[in-house]
């Protein structure tokens, strides 16, 4: 699956028609640079999956929660920007969080060794391609 956006609005709006697909478990690996998207992303994943609440960057905060009162899904954003491999994931308890919601990680090329950690994943590839003009790239990766 590939979207091309031409605005934050149009990333937000992939990001809500992407989580259609998505199930109560799923697993995020989000990879591109600062700036290409990533959280906008997320705000409409957030909003597919009936969270109406602000989304923002977990850049600090490591990890923010979103609940959905509907109970679709919950939403645990991760940005591992400043961690480095997976003794950090166990640090800030990223293990915790498995099975509970949707899991959706930026920064994901940090720790390398995460995508092992999931038998079912999507990997997100974000490239900028223009001042405003995005590319977002999902595989579904499946290993058995």
């Amino acid at each position: 699956m590939k979207y091309v956006t031409e605005s934050d609005a149009e990333t937000v709006r992939a990001g809500e028609n992407f989580a259609g697909i998505l199930e109560s478990h799923s697993v995020i690996l989000m990879y591109g640079e600062m700036g290409a998207g990533k959280t906008h992303f997320v705000k409409g994943i957030a909003r597919g999956l009936g969270i109406d609440t602000v989304v923002t960057s977990p850049t600090f905060a490591i990890v923010n929660e979103y609940h959905n009162s509907e109970k679709q899904s919950d939403l645990y954003h991760f940005d591992l920007f400043r961690l480095r491999n997976e003794d950090d994931l166990y640090a800030v308890g990223f293990y915790d969080y498995i099975d509970c919601g949707v899991i959706a990680v930026e920064w994901a090329e940090n720790v390398p060794e995460l995508e092992g950690e999931f038998s079912t994943f999507y990997k997100v590839a974000f490239t900028k391609t223009g001042e405003h003009t995005r590319e977002i790239e999902i595989h579904e990766i499946t290993r058995t």
